[in-house]
């Protein structure tokens, strides 16, 4: 494959991770043996959180749902409405069943949802209210039972009041203003009163991710994530200002989001590259997109929309808008990515906030083997078999000579018992 950059990012300096994982894995440590109390210390050092109570009261939901505006309450509901109807409708492909694969022989499936599951939204500069919705709503049109959440305090007075909005509207069971790691541990433990969970979701900082991977396993997680990326595929019926537009769109989130584009025109290449420099004077949000786009970003030329299909599935991205004239092609064609947005209708803005797919998805070429968060993943798939005494008669010499091949001769001896027990 020829490919021509026109611009091409700079390769990231090899990163070494053993502070991080240290760090997580001592307070980890530290929160499993000493519980409530590792849990305020580092409150206080970290959120500065003074407070005794960690859980969000009735009575302070009841105030900010007063105070909030009507038009953002309204439109959290819509996209609530997008999101939860989407997920139910993915639910409804999930299906149990059982069948009679031979005489006698019952296989069958049960799905069942996860019961008790932890929800964490970030704060920091981009507080993701958004991400409330996906995770909490998500997890209840599964039909998970209990949903604890957390999100780190901005002040005295808790969490982002939008923040805690959104929690509670998607149906957090309880809410507790609590960030970082030892939220993470929180949840997971048990500790200051909540009920411990079975499954923690939610992105965060490079903390948050380590807590998470150092604790899959003894819960389950929803994936792990990087910096977030997009990666446009355009060809030369492409708007250069809309393109350049939506790769900043995803730029803004901090200095190391990757921003690409692979393009058929190398015409179309070069005014993006112009269009990106032009948008970047005024944007308000420069100061974060500008190293974004410096450092990371890309744009590549391709020769034909196959070879932008083979390009892009290479890099997998988080991401992918399709901006051409054969946008359904790419549509058939293409296999790596978490989420794509076809056509220039279509915008990342509109999956991050509420259209009704999720926005939790897969970053670092991840893609090549996961899709992003839905409502399958707090469905557990379980199967279960039920035999005739004549089945189980059939089948037990097969199982019986597989176990002596293996050398599990008291695997087969439960074989062997049953050919005897039911034999006439």
């Amino acid at each position: 494959m020829k490919k021509t950059y026109l611009k091409k990012a700079t390769p990231p300096a090899p990163q070494d991770r053993t502070r991080l994982e240290t760090t997580v894995r001592e307070m980890l440590d530290t929160i499993a043996r000493e519980r409530d109390v590792a849990v305020r210390r580092y409150a206080r050092e970290l959120d500065q959180w003074q407070n005794d109570a960690f859980r969000v009261s009735p009575d302070a939901i009841r105030k900010v749902e007063k105070e909030l505006p009507e038009t953002f309450k309204e439109d959290l509901r819509y996209s609530l409405k997008q999101i939860t109807g989407f997920a139910r409708k993915q639910l409804d492909t999930l299906q149990s069943f059982e069948t009679e694969m031979d005489p006698g022989i019952i296989l069958g499936q049960k799905m069942i949802p996860v019961e008790r599951v932890g929800c964490y939204v970030p704060g920091g500069k981009f507080p993701l209210v958004a991400s409330a919705i996906m995770s909490v709503g998500t997890a209840k049109a599964a039909g998970v039972s209990y949903v604890t959440a957390c999100a780190p305090p901005r002040d005295a007075n808790g969490m982002y009041p939008y923040t805690l909005y959104a929690l509670h509207l998607a149906g957090a069971d309880e809410i507790y203003n609590l960030g970082g790691v030892q939220a993470m541990a929180s949840m997971v433990h048990g500790c200051l009163g909540m009920q411990p969970v079975d499954m923690i979701t939610g992105a965060g900082n490079a903390f948050v991710a380590e807590s998470k991977r150092q604790l899959f396993g003894q819960v389950g997680i929803d994936l792990l994530a990087g910096p977030t990326e997009i990666l446009i595929i355009a060809d030369g019926s492409a708007d250069p200002a809309l393109v350049a537009t939506d790769l900043l769109g995803q730029a803004e989130h901090g200095p190391d989001s990757p921003a690409w584009l692979i393009t058929t025109s190398a015409a179309l290449g070069e005014a993006v590259l112009k269009e990106v420099e032009r948008q970047l004077k005024t944007l308000p949000t420069r100061n974060t997109a500008e190293p974004a786009w410096r450092d990371h970003g890309e744009i590549v030329v391709v020769d034909t929309d196959d070879e932008a299909i083979a390009l892009s599935d290479e890099y997998a991205p988080e991401h992918l808008e399709i901006m051409t004239a054969r946008n359904d092609y790419y549509l058939a064609h293409l296999k790596n990515y978490g989420s794509l947005f076809v056509g220039e209708e279509s915008t990342v803005a509109y999956g991050d906030k509420g259209v009704g797919t999720n926005h939790t998805l897969p970053t670092s070429r991840a893609a090549r083997y996961t899709g992003g968060l839905w409502v399958g993943k707090f469905i557990k798939t379980v199967t279960y078999q039920k035999l005739t005494p004549a089945a189980s008669r059939r089948i037990a010499p097969i199982m019986s000579r597989i176990c002596h091949v293996e050398g599990m001769l008291a695997h087969q001896i439960t074989a062997d018992v049953r050919e005897q027990r039911y034999a006439k």
